[in-house]
């Protein structure tokens, strides 16, 4: 196995999770029937560029299939987070009636939305047609593929080059990085201006956040591992921000390598501090199995603990980051009773792999669990505030990373 970005021989382990489902597989009743494929779900890191990666066994289009069910519009957190980002970029870059905008992986509209609200030209790349049908009814035009430099090619011969391309939370979900990263450039205007968010690899080393690894993340992604990967594909990092989403995240600002824009000095700053925090030493990668394996011991011995004393444990937030903890702890619905999510996308199916039902949120007021662990702790103030109600039975929040916490509403 080869590092995807400089094909060094990868031989170092950084986590080994065992085997699992992808994380948004999600099963009807019917399929709960059938065989259920799982794939090895392990990381390595690359010595040489300090790109961390998946062990690759599934495809894209396995993962990211007609049916997917995420969409980006079920957290109002994120919707508001990405309408900031709209009125930001479209003041920093000028961005006008005349200009062009590309949203890579652009989910269900939930961010482009803004731009056409503004009058402001812009075109999703969406290969999920669950996700792209709700884009377009939006009044969101929406290209339905995977992108790199073949379909940027393609939209460069239709004239559609950008004066902005954005993506959060595609970059690390791309299994050619080196293929994404040119197809960038391609379709990027000589003074265009490419922003990628993702989550931080040194907040998830810091944080034990080893749930936000899962099949659909090809790659974990350091400022160091991304300005190498920018460079050889003709581009350059002059910016980046840090970001609370997701636990900890980068937005990183591209340009074409010749461009005269100045490089900030947090580009610096950032990888000083990735530095500090060890990433270009071994010995940080090869001790993360530990810490991640109390995160999951401890939440195990939480709800074995919770059966013996006869409470009731639910959870909130069918994600694909409760998905990993839940199947490397080996949760099945003996332990954990059942998940509520909002999106309708997900509800009366079962998580995959461990087959905990997925109801609506009003079940929580119906069921009256002891406990709610919230899956996806990202969001955790915003779920704690929707569902404050479980104060009314004395039931209490909960959240495992990045360490076992229980919280009164």
């Amino acid at each position: 196995m080869k590092c995807r970005h400089c094909a060094t021989e990868l031989q170092h382990v950084f986590l080994d999770l065992g085997f699992a489902p992808p994380s948004n597989a999600y099963l009807t009743a019917a399929k709960l029937r059938a065989p259920e494929t799982t794939y090895p779900l392990k990381l390595f890191v690359c010595n040489e560029c300090w790109l961390v990666q998946t062990e690759d066994y599934a495809e894209a289009g396995d993962l990211f299939s007609s049916d997917y069910a995420y969409f980006s519009s079920t957290s109002k957190s994120w919707l508001d987070h990405s309408a900031r980002y709209v009125e930001m970029i479209t003041e920093r870059l000028g961005l006008t009636k005349d200009s062009f905008v590309i949203e890579i992986a652009s989910n269900d509209g939930y961010l482009l939305k803004n731009f056409v609200e503004k009058g402001v030209p812009c075109l999703g790349v969406e290969p999920t047609h669950s996700t792209a049908d709700a884009a377009e009814k939006l009044g969101v035009p929406v290209l339905r593929e995977f992108f790199g430099v073949e379909t940027a090619g393609s939209l460069v011969s239709q004239g559609k080059t950008a004066d902005l391309i954005c993506g959060n939370n595609v970059y690390a979900h791309v299994p050619d990085i080196n293929d994404f990263t040119r197809g960038l450039k391609t379709a990027l205007k000589k003074n265009g201006t490419i922003t990628l968010e993702f989550p931080h690899l040194m907040r998830l080393i810091e944080q034990n956040q080893f749930d936000t690894v899962y099949h659909e993340h090809f790659s974990y992604l350091s400022l160091m591992a991304v300005q190498r990967i920018f460079k050889a594909g003709g581009l350059r990092i002059w910016d980046v921000e840090e970001l609370p989403t997701h636990g900890g995240s980068l937005r990183i600002y591209g340009c074409h390598e010749e461009d005269e824009r100045a490089t900030s000095g947090s580009v610096e700053k950032i990888l000083d501090r990735e530095t500090s925090a060890g990433l270009g030493n071994l010995s940080t990668y090869k001790n993360f199995q530990s810490k991640a394996d109390k995160v999951k011991d401890d939440f195990v011995a939480f709800l074995i603990e919770q059966k013996r004393a006869g409470k009731t444990v639910a959870a909130y937030g069918a994600a694909a980051k409760g998905n990993t903890l839940l199947n490397y702890g080996g949760v099945k619905c003996d332990l954990l009773a059942f998940v509520c999510d909002a999106a309708p996308s997900k509800q009366d199916k079962f998580m995959p792999g461990s087959h905990l039902p997925i109801l609506k949120p009003s079940a929580l007021s119906e069921l009256k669990p002891d406990f709610v662990v919230i899956l996806p702790w990202n969001i955790a103030p915003e779920v704690k505030q929707q569902q404050k109600q479980i104060a009314d039975w004395g039931g209490q929040f909960v959240t495992a990373v990045p360490q076992l916490t229980v919280m009164r509403p």
